[in-house]
């Protein structure tokens, strides 16, 4: 007898159809295989109680705080570990319970339905201007040009073009310089016709720049404002554009002062839910949420996103991931930003494992290669 300790990320029903297992069976056993670590806060101590019995029930637990039976508080903080089996069974058995554990069961159900993206599209990165944090991504006019046609080459998706630097402290730059910076770009892409190849993002929050760029060929918006500006709703839904919300506390110039929340994912969420609200109530009806990696958070707020990504597939939207060569990597392992590859790749890579399914990079060629090995070790 040989016993061989397998992988807990391997794909549990590859392996049950080795061994012979019939199709009805292998469905049952890998939803077993499969774990869910929920943090509840806020619930009703009556809840807690219940549900801790219920979870029980199933095989599941719950880890609630010392006094909780006794109902020492009136509601508590506690953590679900429950298998995919064993939350389908806990989200029938809560809609019949008090205490906002229906409402509990729907959030189980909603859980449930999300499905990691099993493809990853790259986004390079073109700035169109001379203060950006990273020097390699500075390009004008036929120069910009070259670095997209490589781009397409290294194996882009899509090329996002923006002529504002959004880094901490960065100098606000007024509308028509903008339109100044990126103009020629536009007219490039267009006269080469490089739409073709490839999809363009404009990554600005300004109407009148993301105008030109959708009458360029270009069929994304990139907006660090997370669509606070109403006229860029409607140019994107009137464009049938694909728009990119992004989360930022302050603007570039104060982000980074200090940034707190009172729970950083429950906070992004809530924001997230009320800018889908709006961008739909518009009529953009193509969205993608980008957590907003260095604006407005600490470290460790964007370590926290990284690793709890899923958190927010619960919405339904695909899920952008900028942290490429990012202040975070010198935070942890001091460096430039010209020695920030291989910390960008770990951060990609880990939200990628976390469900991101877009990444915004300077590194094309790279975080292609990379992402290729990922798909690799993910099919063994």
């Amino acid at each position: 007898m040989q016993i061989e300790q397998l992988s807990n990320s391997i794909d549990i029903s590859k392996y049950l159809q080795k061994i012979g297992v019939d199709s009805g069976g292998i469905t049952i056993l890998a939803s077993k295989a499969s774990s869910h670590v929920l943090y509840i806060r806020d619930l009703h101590v009556g809840a807690a109680n219940i549900l801790k019995q219920d979870a029980l029930s199933v095989g599941a637990d719950l880890a609630v705080p010392r006094g909780t039976v006794i109902a020492r508080t009136p509601s508590v903080d506690c953590i679900l570990i429950a298998t995919i089996r064993q939350l389908q069974k806990l989200s029938k058995k809560e809609l019949a319970q008090p205490f906002g554990l229906k409402e509990l069961a729907k959030k189980l159900q909603d859980i449930l339905k999300v499905k990691k993206p099993s493809h990853v599209e790259i986004m390079g990165v073109i700035n169109a201007n001379d203060d950006s944090f990273f020097c390699g991504s500075r390009f004008n006019g036929m120069d910009a040009a070259d670095k997209i046609v490589q781009m397409i080459e290294e194996g882009a998706d899509i090329i996002d073009v923006g002529g504002v630097s959004s880094a901490p402290n960065s100098l606000h730059v007024d509308k028509d310089e903008e339109f100044k910076r990126v103009k020629p770009i536009f007219e490039l892409i267009k006269k080469e016709k490089l739409y073709k190849k490839v999809k363009f993002s404009i990554d600005s929050y300004r109407p009148n720049v993301i105008e030109c760029a959708l009458k360029s060929g270009f069929e994304i918006v990139n907006d660090i404002t997370g669509l606070a500006n109403d006229e860029v709703s409607k140019v994107c839904a009137s464009n049938g554009a694909r728009a990119v919300i992004m989360h930022m506390q302050g603007t570039p110039q104060t982000m980074q002062d200090n940034p707190e929340y009172e729970n950083i994912l429950s906070d992004v969420y809530s924001f997230f839910e009320s800018r889908i609200i709006k961008a739909e109530s518009f009529g953009v009806q193509d969205i993608v949420l980008d957590v907003g990696i260095g604006f407005g958070k600490t470290p460790e707020h964007n370590l926290m996103l990284i690793k709890n990504l899923e958190h927010f597939l619960t919405l339904g939207k695909p899920l952008l991931v900028g942290a490429s060569r990012k202040s975070i990597i010198d935070k942890i392992s001091p460096s430039l930003a010209s020695d920030r590859l291989p910390g960008s790749l770990a951060l990609h890579l880990e939200a990628v494992n976390n469900g991101a399914s877009m990444l915004r990079v300077h590194d094309v060629k790279e975080h292609v290669q990379a992402l290729k090995l990922k798909k690799a070790l993910d099919s063994i």
